[in-house]
């Protein structure tokens, strides 16, 4: 019989299950180097605010709020909105309708592997955002949803690692989080060949 301390906690199990989707998209942006310039940067954050348009649902959710008590605090498409603003960028017209909805469409299993991604993003935010002020933009002007959260990227982190493996959920709905985590990875590299692949979208208004 195994024990229970050696089973893998489900945000272990969700980096060791998206590793390779995580390396995919860190590489192209890497290539891409956002911090190259204003331009490249305003790229990436188009990229952004496609994605965190996408979860901006889950965040106003009543079962996730429960769930992850100071969650709707945690949304940061409002800083993506104002940084494209600092930077001169429209909002991007995008075809597709958000990835995800809230209400009686979410569902929760798939919902916590896309919170994995997009928590997960602020903790490995903290280079970019050291970098952003290379270009001299900060948390007041241009890197808002770069910024850490007020507690700090490691403690926000944790608490909410442990808000994520706390979730009961049937073994058999594992699978889905582990997919949801994976689509969500895809999607974002998605968007980085859209807007990073051609640094000339990002043109001031």
């Amino acid at each position: 019989m195994s024990n229970p301390a050696d089973i893998p906690s489900r945000a272990a199990s969700l980096k060791a299950a998206t590793h390779a989707a995580h390396q995919r998209l860190d590489g192209g942006i890497m290539k891409f180097n956002p911090f190259a310039s204003r331009q490249h940067y305003g790229a990436f954050v188009l990229m952004q605010y496609a994605f965190h348009r996408d979860v901006a649902a889950l965040f106003d959710d009543p079962t996730l709020n429960q769930l992850f008590p100071g969650l709707a605090a945690r949304a940061r498409l409002r800083q993506v909105e104002r940084d494209l603003a600092d930077l001169g960028l429209a909002l991007p017209m995008l075809a597709a309708p958000p990835a995800l909805a809230g209400g009686a469409a979410l569902d929760l299993p798939t919902a916590l592997g896309w919170l994995y991604v997009e928590e997960g993003s602020n903790l490995g935010a903290a280079f970019l955002f050291k970098a952003a002020a290379g270009l001299g933009l900060g948390a007041e002007h241009g890197a808002r949803h770069l910024a850490p959260h007020e507690d700090g990227r490691a403690t926000s982190w944790r608490a909410f690692v442990g808000q994520l493996d706390s979730v009961v959920l049937a073994p058999s709905d594992e699978a889905r989080v582990v997919a949801g985590a994976i689509a969500a990875f895809e999607q974002v590299t998605g968007y980085m060949d859209m807007f990073c692949h051609d640094a000339s979208l990002a043109q001031p208004a």
